[in-house]
């Protein structure tokens, strides 16, 4: 499978741009949050994923690993194949999608197009237990996906796990400290 592509863009389409690697050129679709920021003759690195069909092997490329990580969990919903993936991923940003599948938003999540309203109903049940994002800090963190993980693997329930990390004092820090003071606060709590 090729994961990572690194070289010259040398042709911009709509939603798509040619790579240039070592002499072979890669056809790559990528979100359109991306495309102006790539530019004809400058030098790209790309988060890929490869679709196999019957038919075609198609490249889609990200900026970042963890939107290539978001786009490979919208695949894991039934319905849901690379274009419309990737037509879920131009309509919002990671945070927004992250957000709308927490809150169990469906409606946001059909303004895009191909994504009706059981799609979308669709997409939250699926997901929304495989996405750990905080309210309104806007980003989520590696930290705190481990502490949510390791309490969730101790026997609680998601809901309790993501209560802890998200009541945490910010001067709380590393993963052993979160963990055993969630630890503490959930077991007075019983």
């Amino acid at each position: 499978m090729i994961g990572f592509l690194e070289g010259k863009i040398i042709e911009k389409r709509a939603s798509q741009v040619l790579i240039l690697v070592n002499g072979v050129g890669y056809k790559v679709s990528v979100p359109l949050s991306m495309i102006d920021s790539l530019k004809n003759g400058s030098f790209a690195s790309l988060f890929t994923y490869l679709a196999v069909r019957e038919t075609a092997l198609d490249l889609y490329g990200f900026e970042k690993s963890d939107d290539r990580s978001l786009f490979e969990l919208l695949l894991t919903v039934s319905g849901i194949g690379p274009k419309t993936a990737l037509s879920v991923m131009n309509t919002a940003s990671k945070t927004q999608i992250e957000k709308a599948i927490v809150e169990e938003n469906p409606s946001y999540l059909t303004k895009v197009a191909g994504v009706g309203k059981k799609l979308a109903e669709k997409i939250v049940l699926e997901l929304k237990g495989k996405i750990f994002a905080t309210e309104h800090h806007g980003k989520t963190g590696n930290i705190e996906e481990d502490v949510v993980e390791a309490l969730v693997s101790l026997g609680y329930s998601q809901k309790q796990a993501r209560d802890a990390v998200r009541d945490m004092p910010k001067n709380i820090t590393g993963a052993g400290e979160k963990i055993k003071f969630a630890l503490k606060n959930l077991n007075n709590a019983k």
